[in-house]
Formats: C-alpha cells, structure tokens, sequence
C-alpha cells in the first residue's frame, strides 16, 4: 500500500510543480488503444510495449479539462481507501456522485488509465471489479474472509469471487477446464451434470466478453493446477473475439497481460469446420453482417494468428462461407447432443486446435 499511495503523492507533487511554476499541469497516460503500442510475444500475450505513445490529459484545454478534474477527483478517493484499508467497486465510485461522472463508462476508463498511468494492478489500488462470470465443478477454495466455497456439490453455480487474488486453498481434481460463452450453454450444461458425467472438470462463463475477475480466475486455475483449458464459443467472430480475450488478452488491458492472459487455452468448438463436418442443415446457420465481415477481417490481421496456422485456416472456412451458428445449432441433432455426443468425443479424440 506505501508504493501506491507513493505513486499517487507523484503524481500531485507533479500537478503542485507545475502550478508553482504558473503552468498548467498535464498528465501522461499510455495510449491504451493503439495498436502501435502492443507487441505480441507467445509466451504473453499482448502486452505494452515499454516506450509507448503516451496522450497528454490537459488541465488547460477545453477537451480535456473535465477528464483531468475526474481524474484527479478519483486518485483522491484511491488515496482514501488505501489509506484506510476499504474496498469499493466501480460502481460505487460511479454512484457516489452520479451527475459530477456522468456515466459508469466515464469511470471505467478513468480507472483503468490511472492503473496504466501508476503501472499499479487495479486490485492494488482497492477498485473492484463487479462480477458477472459463474463458476462450476470439481473446485473448491477458502475466500479471503474463511468462507469455505464448494462448487462441487453445488447444483447452481458458483459467482467469481470478486477478490480472486485473495482466494486460496485451492483443491481440485479436474482432468481439465472448459469455458463456456454464453450463460445459457452453461447452464444447459450444469442441467445436464456434464462436469460429472465425463470426467471431472472445472467449467467457468463469463456470460460474454470476460470481466476481468472471471479473466483472473481463469489465470489463478492455470497457475494452480497446470490442466488443459478448453473453450466452447459460437462459430462466429464475436465469440473468436472473446475466446482470443482469453488466450491472448485485449488490447485496452494489455499493460497487465501478465496476470490475464493464458495462452495455453485451445479451441475445442464450435469450429466452422464442424459445421461441414456435421452436416448442420443451411437454414440452422446465420448470414454474416458486415460488422461481422468487418469483424473477422480485422481478427485475421492480428499478430497471434500467424501464431496459429489451424486457426488460421478456420477463419478462413468462415470467411469464406460467410455463415455464423450458435452452440445452440447442435439442438438441431438431438436436444442433448452437446454433452451427450459433441464434447465427450472431442475430448476423447484430440477435436482441439
């Protein structure tokens, strides 16, 4: 906590010089979403690279005077809660002056742009995340308040922990991790006891794009147990996108890929392959939009998929065919045709890429 409030108290020391030398003071923030700032390395992820391109937060300038007032208004509160040991979510800094931050956007990215500007995990400077990501399987752990957590003879799942660093006695004796995209896949699966019918298993969704405890989560599980991880996306590019999220990170937390990113994690399905392989009926498949055209040409473009030839080729299979299809397609089979007869062959037969 003496290295962040340190890091803080730089950053007003630089704000009070500045005005003792009537100037207006600025603050540099890393510029997070360009691209021109990413390397990608294997063995990472996307990750910052160290002399970036940094834009400047001006307390002089029309455009960016409110943002540099926010700013500062929130280290405040960061400041605050280091100094007493208290933890908010964002949502609580939003809803503490709702009309000074306008929106939980606003908020957000402020916060993520003061931990890329201290170079501070967002965890160290007391800001939760909210969860949305659900847990289930052969898993247990004691949180860091001793509340023992069982996800094993839950027959609901579990919420991620919102203090994921806290967690630990970690106990497991999965054979592998499978992440699932979308809630409603998970939950059909919980129905169908897959994590126990197969082999044991742990299962994670982060109902969507991945917030960042259910991304951590994932991190601790491979960190902790070193067993495969599996995903199960839709065949289409936004579930691409969020499966790459996991492996390889995003490119607006690339300046804490460290503790994100897994790039062991292998793409179980749905693979546009499948889809031929299948036999899924035309009429069961979506027609591409051009955000989805877009989407999938801008994914093709990116440095880690050179890194991966197999990938390679099934974005190529779904370019070509310009046809998407949820996990859901599988029902078209037989209603239990997912747990029943797609994973537990994929699992058997080495169906990854």
């Amino acid at each position: 906590s003496s290295e962040v409030l340190e890091a803080i108290e730089n950053v007003i020391q630089g704000v009070l010089q500045s005005l003792a030398q009537k100037k207006a003071p600025v603050l540099s923030v890393a510029n997070r979403a360009d691209w021109r700032n990413i390397e990608f390395k294997d063995s990472v992820g996307l990750q910052m690279i160290p002399g970036c391109t940094t834009k400047q937060i001006r307390s002089d300038c029309p455009q960016s005077a409110r943002r540099f007032a926010l700013m500062l208004k929130i280290l405040s509160m960061i400041y605050k809660m280091v100094q007493s040991n208290t933890y908010a979510t964002k949502r609580d800094i939003y809803y503490s002056d709702t009309l000074l931050f306008g929106s939980q956007n606003v908020v957000d990215h402020i916060i993520n742009d003061i931990s890329c500007m201290l170079k501070i995990p967002r965890r160290s400077l007391h800001v939760l995340s909210t969860t949305k990501g659900f847990v289930a399987g052969n898993l247990s752990y004691t949180e860091e308040d001793g509340t023992k957590v069982n996800c094993t003879c839950s027959a609901t799942a579990v919420t991620v922990p919102s203090n994921v660093q806290g967690i630990k006695n970690l106990t497991s004796h999965a054979r592998f991790i499978l992440i699932v995209e979308k809630d409603a896949t998970f939950q059909r699966l919980l129905d169908d006891d897959f994590f126990n019918k197969v082999s044991p298993c742990i299962m994670i969704t982060g109902r969507g794009v991945p917030d960042l405890n259910t991304r951590l989560l994932v991190r601790k599980l491979w960190d902790s147990f070193q067993i495969p991880i599996f995903t199960l996306m839709d065949a289409d590019p936004h579930g691409v996108e969020i499966m790459c999220v996991y492996k390889y990170g995003s490119v607006s937390m690339s300046f804490e890929a460290h503790h994100l990113t897994v790039p062991s994690v292998k793409w179980l399905g749905l693979l546009p392959s499948d889809l031929q392989r299948l036999n899924i009926c035309k009429d069961a498949l979506i027609p591409f939009t051009k955000q989805d055209e877009n989407k999938l040409a801008s994914i093709q473009k990116r440095p880690y998929i050179a890194c991966e030839p197999l990938w390679k080729k099934e974005l190529e299979i779904m370019a070509a065919s310009k046809l998407k299809a949820e996990i859901q397609v599988l029902t078209s089979l037989s209603s239990d045709y997912l747990s029943r007869v797609y994973l537990p062959n994929k699992l058997q037969f080495g169906g990854w890429l």
